[in-house]
């Protein structure tokens, strides 16, 4: 899709010289292509067919710089996103749009964005906050088909008969929905 933008100003000013009036005229053309997203989402797709592989997200930008995120529950590698990287670069002609291509893996500590995230990290220490604004830590512990999670909470109890409060490990379920912020939780122990 182009956009053609043509601002064409005229200024006229009477100035007592010599020379007499003067006009002035500024003719302004920008020509603003940009890639269209779709077309990248659609090469991305053939790109990873057959894989385990799923898009994270995808921006192009109005200067047509264009980051494509991937991610995979098994590891990725250089050569994986270079690849993927000449599949696209393939579907678009340089000579007809410049443009900037950054294929990469979601970071670690990425929030996540989409549902192969969540299935990625089952059985790993997440953080997330709820709509409401609850902060919770705990280890994920599944993710239904109807995008409920579960997530194993350490919350503090009185037994009954005891003064002091223990541990326990508690599921909570949620919708996916339900949940503002989650990532993955990096632990040092």
């Amino acid at each position: 899709v182009c956009l053609y933008t043509i601002i064409l100003v005229t200024l006229h000013r009477s100035i007592q010289s010599r020379r007499g009036p003067m006009s002035f005229l500024l003719l302004y053309i920008d020509i603003s292509c940009m890639i269209d997203k779709q077309l990248i989402s659609d090469a991305v797709a053939r790109s990873i067919v057959e894989t385990d592989i799923f898009v994270v997200d995808i921006r192009v930008s109005a200067a047509n710089d264009i980051v494509v995120e991937i991610d995979s529950p098994s590891p990725l590698d250089l050569d994986t996103c270079a690849d993927i990287s000449r599949k696209i670069e393939d579907t678009l002609d340089r000579d007809a749009e410049d443009f900037s291509l950054e294929v990469g893996t979601a970071g670690l500590t990425a929030p996540f964005k989409v549902r192969g995230q969540w299935l990625k990290n089952i059985g790993n220490d997440i953080e997330l906050i709820t709509r409401d604004g609850k902060k919770m830590h705990g280890r994920l512990l599944e993710v239904t088909d109807d995008d409920t999670i579960t997530v194993g909470v350490d919350v503090k109890e009185r037994p009954e008969g005891k003064k002091r409060p223990v541990i326990v490990n508690r599921p909570v379920s949620m919708k996916i929905a339900d949940v503002k912020t989650a990532c993955y939780m990096i632990s040092f122990k």
